[in-house]
């Protein structure tokens, strides 16, 4: 099985960065797909940002395209998303998630990936 656990959330300023990092175990290379999504009090999940870990694509969202960059480190089977230009919308619990299907795609819904992570919480004033 695939464990994930993400870790970096916190409280920023608007303008500030923040890097979130997901961890991840247990049969890694069954990994193809990963990605970020994040959802706020009221809202639907959304996606953030995708990568296919293979050849390396990735996908992100209109809302954070230019201020938030997806990247993994094969070496320690970790997944990052670095969040510049925070912006008070940009608050959520944010979650990382892994799809096993090699047929994935990195932007790719919610619904395709198979592991998530527990979340870790973003706030943005």
């Amino acid at each position: 099985d695939v464990q994930l656990v993400e870790s970096g959330g916190g409280s920023v300023q608007a303008g500030g960065s923040l890097r979130l990092s997901c961890a991840g175990s247990g049969y890694t290379y069954s990994r193809y797909c990963m990605g970020w999504f994040r959802q706020a009090p009221g809202k639907e999940r959304e996606g953030v940002a995708g990568i296919y870990t293979r050849g390396g694509a990735t996908y992100y969202a209109n809302s954070v395209r230019g201020r938030f960059t997806i990247s993994q480190d094969k070496s320690n089977n970790t997944l990052y998303l670095t969040m510049n230009s925070l912006k008070p919308e940009d608050t959520a619990t944010y979650y990382c998630a892994a799809d096993s299907d090699p047929l994935c795609t990195p932007q790719q819904a919610a619904v395709g990936y198979n592991y998530w992570g527990q979340g870790t919480q973003v706030t943005v004033s």
